[in-house]
Protein backbone atom coordinates (compact mmCIF):
# COMPACT_ATOMS: atom_id res chain seq x y z
CA UNK A 1 0.00 0.00 0.00
CA UNK A 2 1.43 3.37 -0.76
CA UNK A 3 1.96 5.89 2.19
CA UNK A 4 1.55 9.04 1.75
CA UNK A 5 4.16 11.43 2.98
CA UNK A 6 3.27 13.06 5.93
CA UNK A 7 5.91 16.35 5.36
CA UNK A 8 4.12 17.07 2.14
CA UNK A 9 0.86 17.67 3.92
CA UNK A 10 -0.18 21.60 3.98
CA UNK A 11 1.41 23.49 7.26
CA UNK A 12 -2.43 24.17 7.63
CA UNK A 13 -3.41 20.48 8.76
CA UNK A 14 -3.62 19.71 12.06
CA UNK A 15 -1.08 17.59 13.38
CA UNK A 16 -0.60 14.90 16.21
CA UNK A 17 1.10 17.32 18.90
CA UNK A 18 1.99 14.72 21.85
CA UNK A 19 4.59 17.08 22.75
CA UNK A 20 1.87 19.99 23.39
CA UNK A 21 -0.52 17.08 25.38
CA UNK A 22 3.44 16.38 27.39
CA UNK A 23 3.73 20.45 27.99
CA UNK A 24 0.03 20.41 29.58
CA UNK A 25 0.64 16.86 31.36
CA UNK A 26 3.72 18.37 32.88
CA UNK A 27 1.34 21.10 34.72
CA UNK A 28 -1.02 19.06 35.65
CA UNK A 29 -2.02 18.77 39.43
CA UNK A 30 -4.09 16.05 40.29
CA UNK A 31 -5.50 17.40 43.54
CA UNK A 32 -6.64 20.71 41.79
CA UNK A 33 -9.23 18.31 39.64
CA UNK A 34 -11.32 16.17 41.67
CA UNK A 35 -13.43 15.16 38.95
CA UNK A 36 -10.23 14.05 37.01
CA UNK A 37 -9.05 12.23 39.99
CA UNK A 38 -12.19 10.66 40.78
CA UNK A 39 -12.97 9.24 37.17
CA UNK A 40 -8.98 7.73 37.87
CA UNK A 41 -9.79 5.86 41.24
CA UNK A 42 -13.41 4.73 39.16
CA UNK A 43 -10.59 3.12 36.36
CA UNK A 44 -8.29 2.00 38.65
CA UNK A 45 -10.37 0.25 40.79
CA UNK A 46 -12.66 -1.29 37.91
CA UNK A 47 -9.18 -2.53 36.03
CA UNK A 48 -7.82 -4.13 39.43
CA UNK A 49 -11.64 -6.06 39.70
CA UNK A 50 -11.29 -7.37 36.06
CA UNK A 51 -7.59 -8.47 36.34
CA UNK A 52 -8.68 -10.34 39.56
CA UNK A 53 -11.57 -11.89 37.44
CA UNK A 54 -9.36 -12.70 34.84
CA UNK A 55 -6.94 -15.48 36.67
CA UNK A 56 -10.32 -17.57 37.61
CA UNK A 57 -9.38 -18.57 33.90
CA UNK A 58 -6.49 -21.17 33.15
CA UNK A 59 -4.62 -19.22 30.69
CA UNK A 60 -3.93 -15.44 32.15
CA UNK A 61 -3.50 -17.86 35.74
CA UNK A 62 -0.50 -20.00 33.98
CA UNK A 63 0.80 -17.31 32.36
CA UNK A 64 1.60 -15.67 35.06
CA UNK A 65 2.79 -18.62 37.41
CA UNK A 66 5.66 -19.48 34.28
CA UNK A 67 6.44 -15.86 34.01
CA UNK A 68 7.15 -16.04 37.61
CA UNK A 69 9.40 -19.08 37.72
CA UNK A 70 12.28 -16.87 35.53
CA UNK A 71 11.12 -13.26 35.82
CA UNK A 72 10.03 -12.90 39.71
CA UNK A 73 10.10 -9.63 41.31
CA UNK A 74 7.96 -7.61 43.69
CA UNK A 75 4.42 -7.13 42.00
CA UNK A 76 1.76 -9.69 43.49
CA UNK A 77 -1.87 -9.18 41.88
CA UNK A 78 -5.06 -9.95 43.85
CA UNK A 79 -6.05 -13.67 42.96
CA UNK A 80 -3.05 -14.94 41.91
CA UNK A 81 -0.11 -16.87 43.67
CA UNK A 82 2.76 -15.42 41.48
CA UNK A 83 4.98 -12.55 42.23
CA UNK A 84 6.61 -10.74 38.84
CA UNK A 85 9.14 -7.75 38.00
CA UNK A 86 7.18 -4.90 36.58
CA UNK A 87 6.77 -5.61 33.03
CA UNK A 88 6.04 -9.27 33.00
CA UNK A 89 3.76 -8.41 35.96
CA UNK A 90 2.16 -5.44 33.33
CA UNK A 91 1.86 -8.35 30.80
CA UNK A 92 -0.24 -10.82 32.53
CA UNK A 93 -2.34 -8.18 34.36
CA UNK A 94 -3.41 -6.62 31.25
CA UNK A 95 -3.90 -10.00 29.40
CA UNK A 96 -6.33 -11.20 32.53
CA UNK A 97 -8.31 -7.24 32.24
CA UNK A 98 -9.53 -8.24 28.96
CA UNK A 99 -10.26 -11.97 29.37
CA UNK A 100 -13.88 -11.33 30.11
CA UNK A 101 -14.31 -8.33 27.79
CA UNK A 102 -15.22 -6.25 30.87
CA UNK A 103 -13.15 -3.30 31.12
CA UNK A 104 -13.21 0.50 29.93
CA UNK A 105 -12.82 2.30 26.63
CA UNK A 106 -13.50 5.69 25.40
CA UNK A 107 -15.81 5.62 22.09
CA UNK A 108 -13.75 8.53 20.26
CA UNK A 109 -10.50 6.88 20.43
CA UNK A 110 -12.35 3.67 19.38
CA UNK A 111 -10.46 1.43 22.02
CA UNK A 112 -9.53 1.08 25.22
CA UNK A 113 -6.64 3.79 26.53
CA UNK A 114 -7.29 2.69 30.43
CA UNK A 115 -6.26 -1.11 29.54
CA UNK A 116 -3.20 -0.07 28.00
CA UNK A 117 -2.03 2.46 31.06
CA UNK A 118 -3.58 1.45 34.57
CA UNK A 119 -1.46 -1.83 34.75
CA UNK A 120 1.58 -0.51 33.64
CA UNK A 121 1.14 2.54 36.38
CA UNK A 122 0.14 0.27 38.85
CA UNK A 123 2.89 -2.49 38.53
CA UNK A 124 5.75 0.17 38.67
CA UNK A 125 3.46 1.99 41.34
CA UNK A 126 3.96 -1.40 43.51
CA UNK A 127 6.89 -2.61 42.43
CA UNK A 128 8.37 1.13 43.93
CA UNK A 129 6.64 1.84 46.27
CA UNK A 130 4.68 4.50 45.28
CA UNK A 131 2.07 6.82 46.59
CA UNK A 132 -1.43 6.71 45.40
CA UNK A 133 -1.46 10.09 43.79
CA UNK A 134 1.96 9.12 41.51
CA UNK A 135 -0.13 6.20 39.96
CA UNK A 136 -3.12 7.66 39.35
CA UNK A 137 -1.63 10.45 37.69
CA UNK A 138 0.24 8.14 35.39
CA UNK A 139 -2.74 6.85 34.62
CA UNK A 140 -4.31 10.34 33.96
CA UNK A 141 -0.69 10.69 31.69
CA UNK A 142 -1.18 7.13 29.61
CA UNK A 143 -5.35 7.57 29.36
CA UNK A 144 -4.54 11.08 27.78
CA UNK A 145 -2.28 10.44 25.49
CA UNK A 146 -3.82 7.41 24.33
CA UNK A 147 -7.04 8.28 23.99
CA UNK A 148 -5.84 11.45 21.61
CA UNK A 149 -3.61 8.72 19.80
CA UNK A 150 -7.07 6.95 19.47
CA UNK A 151 -8.93 9.12 17.85
CA UNK A 152 -6.15 10.23 15.68
CA UNK A 153 -4.57 6.71 14.21
CA UNK A 154 -8.17 5.21 13.20
CA UNK A 155 -6.83 1.55 12.13
CA UNK A 156 -7.78 0.03 9.25
CA UNK A 157 -10.22 -2.70 7.90
CA UNK A 158 -8.78 -6.19 9.33
CA UNK A 159 -7.02 -4.75 11.99
CA UNK A 160 -7.85 -5.04 15.40
CA UNK A 161 -7.37 -1.72 17.82
CA UNK A 162 -5.29 -3.28 20.75
CA UNK A 163 -1.76 -3.17 20.66
CA UNK A 164 -1.83 -0.64 18.32
CA UNK A 165 -1.98 2.96 19.50
CA UNK A 166 -2.31 1.99 22.55
CA UNK A 167 1.32 1.41 23.31
CA UNK A 168 1.51 4.91 23.45
CA UNK A 169 -0.74 4.89 26.21
CA UNK A 170 1.62 2.37 28.02
CA UNK A 171 4.11 4.36 27.22
CA UNK A 172 3.39 7.61 28.91
CA UNK A 173 2.43 5.91 32.08
CA UNK A 174 5.67 3.94 32.07
CA UNK A 175 7.42 7.45 31.44
CA UNK A 176 5.29 9.27 34.06
CA UNK A 177 5.99 6.43 36.45
CA UNK A 178 9.92 6.12 36.29
CA UNK A 179 10.07 10.03 36.41
CA UNK A 180 11.27 10.73 32.85
CA UNK A 181 11.36 14.46 32.17
CA UNK A 182 9.44 16.21 29.52
CA UNK A 183 12.08 15.07 26.95
CA UNK A 184 12.85 12.18 27.35
CA UNK A 185 8.51 11.08 27.54
CA UNK A 186 8.61 12.62 23.99
CA UNK A 187 11.49 10.75 22.76
CA UNK A 188 9.46 7.39 24.59
CA UNK A 189 6.67 8.01 23.18
CA UNK A 190 8.39 8.75 19.77
CA UNK A 191 10.39 5.60 20.00
CA UNK A 192 7.51 3.89 20.49
CA UNK A 193 5.85 5.32 17.30
CA UNK A 194 8.53 4.08 15.24
CA UNK A 195 7.76 0.69 15.50
CA UNK A 196 3.52 0.68 16.97
CA UNK A 197 2.64 -3.21 15.82
CA UNK A 198 -0.09 -3.86 13.86
CA UNK A 199 -2.96 -6.82 15.33
CA UNK A 200 -4.98 -8.54 13.43
CA UNK A 201 -8.76 -8.91 14.01
CA UNK A 202 -8.46 -12.84 12.98
CA UNK A 203 -7.88 -14.78 16.06
CA UNK A 204 -11.40 -13.61 16.92
CA UNK A 205 -13.17 -14.53 14.29
CA UNK A 206 -11.01 -17.34 14.39
CA UNK A 207 -11.91 -17.81 18.09
CA UNK A 208 -8.68 -17.73 19.30
CA UNK A 209 -7.12 -16.23 22.66
CA UNK A 210 -3.94 -14.68 20.55
CA UNK A 211 -5.85 -11.50 20.49
CA UNK A 212 -5.41 -11.04 24.59
CA UNK A 213 -1.85 -11.01 24.47
CA UNK A 214 -2.23 -7.63 22.02
CA UNK A 215 -2.70 -5.04 24.68
CA UNK A 216 -0.06 -7.40 27.41
CA UNK A 217 2.25 -7.36 24.44
CA UNK A 218 2.08 -3.13 24.41
CA UNK A 219 2.18 -2.87 28.27
CA UNK A 220 5.35 -4.99 28.73
CA UNK A 221 7.22 -3.07 25.83
CA UNK A 222 6.34 0.35 27.12
CA UNK A 223 8.50 -0.60 30.15
CA UNK A 224 11.62 -1.46 28.46
CA UNK A 225 11.26 1.34 25.49
CA UNK A 226 10.92 4.01 28.75
CA UNK A 227 13.93 3.01 30.25
CA UNK A 228 15.84 2.47 26.80
CA UNK A 229 15.54 5.67 26.75
CA UNK A 230 16.16 6.76 30.16
CA UNK A 231 19.66 4.73 29.21
CA UNK A 232 20.23 7.35 26.31
CA UNK A 233 18.33 5.60 23.26
CA UNK A 234 17.07 8.65 21.36
CA UNK A 235 14.32 8.56 18.65
CA UNK A 236 13.03 11.20 15.61
CA UNK A 237 10.41 13.55 17.05
CA UNK A 238 8.45 13.91 13.89
CA UNK A 239 7.29 10.44 13.50
CA UNK A 240 3.41 9.88 14.66
CA UNK A 241 1.75 11.19 11.32
CA UNK A 242 3.52 8.92 9.94
CA UNK A 243 3.18 5.52 12.68
CA UNK A 244 -0.54 6.90 12.01
CA UNK A 245 -0.92 6.26 8.01
CA UNK A 246 1.03 3.00 8.49
CA UNK A 247 -1.91 2.03 11.26
CA UNK A 248 -4.59 3.65 8.62
CA UNK A 249 -5.51 3.94 5.41
CA UNK A 250 -2.17 5.76 4.12
CA UNK A 251 -3.45 9.20 3.87
CA UNK A 252 -4.06 11.99 5.92
CA UNK A 253 -7.42 12.43 6.96
CA UNK A 254 -10.06 15.19 5.31
CA UNK A 255 -9.07 17.98 7.73
CA UNK A 256 -6.28 16.59 9.30
CA UNK A 257 -5.50 15.07 12.28
CA UNK A 258 -8.17 14.48 15.03
CA UNK A 259 -5.97 15.44 17.54
CA UNK A 260 -8.04 16.58 20.85
CA UNK A 261 -6.16 19.91 22.54
CA UNK A 262 -4.46 19.87 25.53
CA UNK A 263 -7.49 21.21 28.40
CA UNK A 264 -9.82 18.91 27.43
CA UNK A 265 -9.67 16.03 29.41
CA UNK A 266 -11.04 12.58 28.38
CA UNK A 267 -10.49 10.38 30.73
CA UNK A 268 -13.75 12.32 31.84
CA UNK A 269 -15.88 10.84 28.93
CA UNK A 270 -14.45 7.04 28.63
CA UNK A 271 -17.00 4.86 29.84
CA UNK A 272 -16.84 1.36 32.29
CA UNK A 273 -19.45 -1.51 30.89
CA UNK A 274 -21.95 -2.65 33.15
CA UNK A 275 -22.00 -5.79 30.62
CA UNK A 276 -19.00 -8.63 30.22
CA UNK A 277 -19.32 -7.96 26.24
CA UNK A 278 -17.54 -5.59 23.22
CA UNK A 279 -18.99 -2.00 23.69
CA UNK A 280 -20.41 -2.15 20.57
CA UNK A 281 -22.96 -4.90 21.97
CA UNK A 282 -24.18 -3.64 25.30
CA UNK A 283 -27.13 -1.45 23.22
CA UNK A 284 -28.44 -4.71 21.86
CA UNK A 285 -27.81 -6.18 25.43
CA UNK A 286 -29.66 -3.34 27.40
CA UNK A 287 -32.55 -3.82 24.94
CA UNK A 288 -32.89 -7.77 25.68
CA UNK A 289 -32.30 -7.46 29.37
CA UNK A 290 -35.42 -4.86 28.93
CA UNK A 291 -37.47 -7.31 26.93
CA UNK A 292 -37.02 -10.14 29.42
CA UNK A 293 -37.82 -7.60 32.57
CA UNK A 294 -41.41 -7.79 30.86
CA UNK A 295 -41.41 -11.16 29.14
CA UNK A 296 -39.56 -13.14 31.48
CA UNK A 297 -39.83 -16.73 31.12
CA UNK A 298 -41.48 -16.44 27.72
CA UNK A 299 -38.14 -16.92 25.67
CA UNK A 300 -39.23 -20.42 24.73
CA UNK A 301 -42.16 -18.99 22.34
CA UNK A 302 -40.07 -16.45 20.81
CA UNK A 303 -40.35 -17.16 17.08
CA UNK A 304 -38.20 -14.47 15.59
CA UNK A 305 -35.86 -11.55 16.52
CA UNK A 306 -35.04 -8.36 14.31
CA UNK A 307 -32.04 -6.30 15.72
CA UNK A 308 -31.31 -3.54 14.39
CA UNK A 309 -27.85 -0.98 15.55
CA UNK A 310 -24.88 1.37 13.78
CA UNK A 311 -22.78 -0.07 11.08
CA UNK A 312 -19.60 -0.23 13.28
CA UNK A 313 -21.32 -2.72 15.59
CA UNK A 314 -22.41 -5.23 12.98
CA UNK A 315 -18.77 -4.69 11.83
CA UNK A 316 -17.14 -5.82 14.06
CA UNK A 317 -19.58 -8.16 16.16
CA UNK A 318 -21.13 -9.67 13.44
CA UNK A 319 -20.01 -13.22 14.93
CA UNK A 320 -22.54 -15.74 14.16
CA UNK A 321 -22.85 -19.39 16.41
CA UNK A 322 -20.26 -18.97 18.69
CA UNK A 323 -18.37 -21.45 20.47
CA UNK A 324 -15.90 -20.33 22.94
CA UNK A 325 -15.91 -17.20 25.25
CA UNK A 326 -14.02 -14.41 22.94
CA UNK A 327 -16.52 -15.16 19.96
CA UNK A 328 -19.45 -14.94 22.11
CA UNK A 329 -17.99 -11.30 23.80
CA UNK A 330 -17.75 -9.46 20.28
CA UNK A 331 -21.27 -11.62 18.90
CA UNK A 332 -24.24 -9.08 18.96
CA UNK A 333 -26.73 -12.28 18.04
CA UNK A 334 -25.29 -13.97 21.04
CA UNK A 335 -25.30 -10.86 23.53
CA UNK A 336 -29.11 -10.81 22.08
CA UNK A 337 -29.65 -14.09 22.61
CA UNK A 338 -28.12 -14.67 26.32
CA UNK A 339 -29.89 -11.47 27.87
CA UNK A 340 -33.01 -12.30 25.89
CA UNK A 341 -32.72 -15.82 28.39
CA UNK A 342 -31.21 -14.50 31.57
CA UNK A 343 -31.54 -10.83 31.42
CA UNK A 344 -28.26 -10.30 31.91
CA UNK A 345 -24.72 -10.35 30.20
CA UNK A 346 -22.08 -11.48 32.83
CA UNK A 347 -18.86 -13.59 32.94
CA UNK A 348 -20.93 -16.42 33.35
CA UNK A 349 -22.78 -15.88 30.14
CA UNK A 350 -19.37 -17.67 28.81
CA UNK A 351 -18.74 -20.71 30.88
CA UNK A 352 -19.05 -24.27 28.66
CA UNK A 353 -22.30 -24.95 29.63
CA UNK A 354 -24.18 -21.94 28.84
CA UNK A 355 -22.39 -21.48 25.17
CA UNK A 356 -23.78 -24.79 24.93
CA UNK A 357 -26.91 -23.98 25.56
CA UNK A 358 -29.77 -25.11 23.14
CA UNK A 359 -32.72 -23.03 24.69
CA UNK A 360 -29.35 -19.85 23.89
CA UNK A 361 -28.52 -21.21 20.76
CA UNK A 362 -32.12 -21.32 19.61
CA UNK A 363 -32.56 -17.77 20.00
CA UNK A 364 -29.24 -16.61 18.58
CA UNK A 365 -29.93 -18.42 15.75
CA UNK A 366 -33.33 -16.62 15.26
CA UNK A 367 -31.29 -12.79 15.43
CA UNK A 368 -31.38 -11.47 12.16
CA UNK A 369 -28.75 -8.19 12.07
CA UNK A 370 -29.52 -4.57 10.50
CA UNK A 371 -27.48 -2.12 9.60
CA UNK A 372 -29.24 1.48 10.16
CA UNK A 373 -26.46 3.54 8.60
CA UNK A 374 -28.01 6.70 10.23
CA UNK A 375 -27.79 5.26 13.53
CA UNK A 376 -24.40 5.68 16.24
CA UNK A 377 -24.72 3.51 19.26
CA UNK A 378 -27.85 2.64 19.46
CA UNK A 379 -29.95 -0.25 18.59
CA UNK A 380 -33.51 -1.25 18.25
CA UNK A 381 -34.87 -5.41 18.95
CA UNK A 382 -37.76 -6.19 17.81
CA UNK A 383 -39.09 -9.94 19.24
CA UNK A 384 -41.83 -11.68 17.83
CA UNK A 385 -43.87 -14.35 20.23
CA UNK A 386 -46.98 -15.98 19.40
CA UNK A 387 -48.52 -13.14 21.65
CA UNK A 388 -47.24 -10.45 18.77
CA UNK A 389 -44.40 -8.11 18.91
CA UNK A 390 -42.81 -5.98 20.86
CA UNK A 391 -39.89 -3.49 20.43
CA UNK A 392 -37.47 -1.87 22.59
CA UNK A 393 -34.79 0.53 21.61
CA UNK A 394 -31.59 1.76 23.28
CA UNK A 395 -29.51 4.89 22.75
CA UNK A 396 -27.63 4.92 26.26
CA UNK A 397 -26.27 2.34 28.37
CA UNK A 398 -24.80 2.92 31.41
CA UNK A 399 -21.55 4.47 31.48
CA UNK A 400 -22.55 6.76 28.25
CA UNK A 401 -22.44 10.25 29.02
CA UNK A 402 -25.49 10.69 30.12
CA UNK A 403 -25.72 7.50 32.18
CA UNK A 404 -22.60 7.60 34.40
CA UNK A 405 -21.79 5.25 36.73
CA UNK A 406 -21.27 6.56 40.41
CA UNK A 407 -19.57 4.76 43.31
CA UNK A 408 -21.88 2.85 44.02
CA UNK A 409 -22.50 1.08 41.15
CA UNK A 410 -18.41 1.34 40.57
CA UNK A 411 -18.33 -0.64 44.16
CA UNK A 412 -20.95 -3.19 42.58
CA UNK A 413 -18.97 -4.47 40.00
CA UNK A 414 -15.64 -4.54 41.73
CA UNK A 415 -17.04 -6.51 44.52
CA UNK A 416 -18.83 -9.12 41.61
CA UNK A 417 -15.37 -8.95 40.16
CA UNK A 418 -12.85 -9.47 42.92
CA UNK A 419 -14.75 -11.47 44.74
CA UNK A 420 -14.34 -14.41 42.52
CA UNK A 421 -11.22 -15.12 43.78
CA UNK A 422 -10.69 -12.85 46.85
CA UNK A 423 -12.87 -13.36 49.65
CA UNK A 424 -15.23 -10.28 50.79
CA UNK A 425 -13.59 -8.71 53.42
CA UNK A 426 -10.48 -8.68 51.43
CA UNK A 427 -11.75 -7.38 48.21
CA UNK A 428 -13.72 -4.56 50.19
CA UNK A 429 -10.31 -3.71 51.73
CA UNK A 430 -8.91 -2.55 48.35
CA UNK A 431 -12.45 -1.79 46.98
CA UNK A 432 -12.17 1.09 50.08
CA UNK A 433 -8.14 1.61 49.93
CA UNK A 434 -8.54 2.50 45.92
CA UNK A 435 -11.72 5.19 46.08
CA UNK A 436 -10.83 6.94 49.27
CA UNK A 437 -7.56 6.57 50.51
CA UNK A 438 -5.59 10.05 50.80
CA UNK A 439 -2.94 10.53 47.95
CA UNK A 440 -0.19 10.26 49.59
CA UNK A 441 -0.52 7.27 50.79
CA UNK A 442 1.62 4.47 49.44
CA UNK A 443 -0.22 2.92 46.83
CA UNK A 444 -1.23 -0.89 48.12
CA UNK A 445 -2.87 -4.10 45.38
CA UNK A 446 -4.07 -5.21 48.62
CA UNK A 447 -4.21 -9.46 49.12
CA UNK A 448 -1.98 -11.61 46.88
CA UNK A 449 -2.11 -15.24 46.65
CA UNK A 450 -4.47 -18.15 45.02
CA UNK A 451 -7.55 -16.50 46.87
CA UNK A 452 -10.22 -18.47 46.76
Amino acid sequence: MPIADPTQASESVPGIDVAGTLAWLQQLNLSEHPAVERRARWLLLDTLACITAGFDYAEPASYARRLASHMPGGVLWPGIDAALAPAPAAAVATMAACWHEACEGLARAHGRPGLHAVPVAAALGAQRGASLHEVLEAIVWGYEIGGRAGEAMRIRQGLHVDGTWGTLASVAAAARMLGLDAGQCLEAMATAACQLSVSLYAPVRAGKSARNTYAAHAASQAIFLAEAVAAGVRAPLDVFEEAALQLGTGSVPAGGWAWCPPGEFLILQGYLKPYAAVRHTHYAASAACQWHAVHAGQAGRVRRIVLTTYAEAVAYCGLRAPSVPIQAQFSLSYATAHALLHGSLGTSAYAPSVLGDPAVQRLEALVELRTDERAVRSATLQVETDAGVTAFTVDSVLGDADQPFDDTSVREKALTYLTTRLNREDALRLIEHVLNAPLGSRFELGVGGAGR
